[in-house]
C-alpha cells in the first residue's frame, strides 16, 4: 500500500511521533493506521492516542437535568460561527429540554416542538441559518441525583463539552466537581468492569510487547517471570488508575481517586456522560490547490 504524506501527518498528529519514525510505522504495518500507533508505542515513540483527539464538527452540546433524571444532546453545525449564533443555542436549547421526555434519538426526531417535529424544525433552521445543521446524537442518565456541567460554555447549559454524572446517595455539592473532573480528564469508562475488553486487550498487548522489547535492550535483562508477574501487570494497574473514572487521582483533591472521594462525600457513582462536540468525526482536509485545479478542470 502507497504511504501517503497525509497519512504520515495524520500519524504525526494524533501520536506526537517523528515524521521518519511515523512513515517507517506505517511502511511496517501495510498502512493500518491503529497497528502503526501500536508499533509506535511498542518502540517507545508515541502516546496513547485517543481517538477523541481528531475532532472536526462544530456546533454544541446542551445538558438539562430535570429531576433524578439528566440528558445531553449534540447538535452540529459547519462552522463555528454558527455555535454563537442566538437562533442556533435557541434550538439547541429547545432540542435539550424535548430530549427530557425521549428514550432515543429517533423519538427525539419524532417529538412534537410546537405543532412540527424536531426534526422538520431542523429541516427549518438549516433554511434559516444557511448550513447544514445535523442533531447527532442524545444520551441519558438516571439515579438518585444527577449533576451537570458544560465546559467551554456558549451559554447556560450549552458548551463544547456536556457532562451528567449519575449517583447513588445525595449530592451535597461534589456532583459538580465530579462532573468538571470528568471534563478535564476524559475517562474511558466507569471502571476496569466496564471497559471494553478489545481495549483492553490490546493495551496488554502493546505493554507486552515494550516491556519485552525493552528488556532485550537492557544493559542487565530481568529475569522473564519478573516481566511477566511484575512489571506488565503493573503497567496495566497504572493504564487502569489513569483511564478508569473511579481509579483517576481527583483533581480538586489529587491525594484522592475519585472513588474514595465520592465515598467520602457520602455517594457511590453508577454512570457518566461526557459529550465532546465532534468526537469521532473524522476531519476531512481538503487540499486547496487540489480544489483549485479541479474547479477550473
Amino acid at each position: 500500500m502507497a504511504i501517503t504524506a497525509a497519512m504520515v501527518k495524520e500519524l504525526r498528529n494524533s501520536t506526537g511521533a517523528g515524521m521518519m519514525d511515523a512513515k517507517k510505522a506505517l511502511t511496517e504495518n501495510n498502512g493500518d493506521m491503529e497497528a502503526a500507533v501500536d508499533w509506535l508505542r511498542t518502540k517507545g515513540l508515541a502516546k496513547a492516542a485517543k481517538k477523541a483527539d481528531r475532532v472536526a464538527a462544530e456546533g454544541l452540546v446542551g445538558v438539562i437535568v430535570e429531576g433524578n433524571k439528566g440528558v445531553a444532546v449534540e447538535v452540529n453545525s459547519e462552522t463555528d460561527f454558527v455555535a454563537k449564533n442566538a437562533d442556533f443555542q435557541k434550538l439547541v436549547r429547545d432540542f435539550t429540554a424535548a430530549a427530557v421526555n425521549t428514550g432515543d434519538l429517533e423519538a427525539l426526531k419524532a417529538a412534537d416542538l410546537g405543532g412540527k417535529s424536531v426534526d422538520e424544525t431542523l429541516t427549518g433552521a438549516v433554511a434559516t441559518i444557511g448550513e447544514n445543521l445535523t442533531l447527532r446524537r442524545m444520551a441519558t442518565l438516571e439515579g438518585d441525583a444527577v449533576a451537570a456541567y458544560v465546559h467551554n460554555a456558549a451559554a447556560d447549559g450549552l458548551g463544547k463539552i456536556g457532562v451528567l454524572v449519575a449517583m447513588k446517595g445525595a449530592d451535597n455539592g461534589i456532583g459538580k466537581q465530579l462532573a468538571m473532573h470528568i471534563a478535564a480528564t476524559n475517562p474511558l469508562s466507569l471502571s476496569e468492569a466496564t471497559m471494553d475488553p478489545e481495549l483492553l486487550a490490546r493495551e496488554l498487548q502493546v505493554q507486552t510487547a515494550k516491556a519485552l522489547e525493552e528488556n532485550t535492550e537492557a544493559a542487565k535483562p530481568k529475569p522473564e517471570h519478573v516481566i511477566t508477574n511484575n512489571i506488565i501487570p503493573g503497567r496495566m494497574k497504572k493504564y487502569l488508575a489513569e483511564n478508569t473514572l473511579l481509579g483517576q487521582a481527583f483533581v480538586i483533591n489529587p491525594d484522592l481517586t475519585v472513588e474514595q472521594a465520592a465515598k467520602e462525600a457520602g455517594v457511590e457513582i453508577t454512570g457518566f456522560v461526557r459529550m465532546a462536540v465532534g468526537e469521532g468525526i473524522e476531519k476531512k482536509e481538503e487540499d486547496f490547490a487540489a480544489e483549485v485545479a479541479k474547479m477550473n478542470g
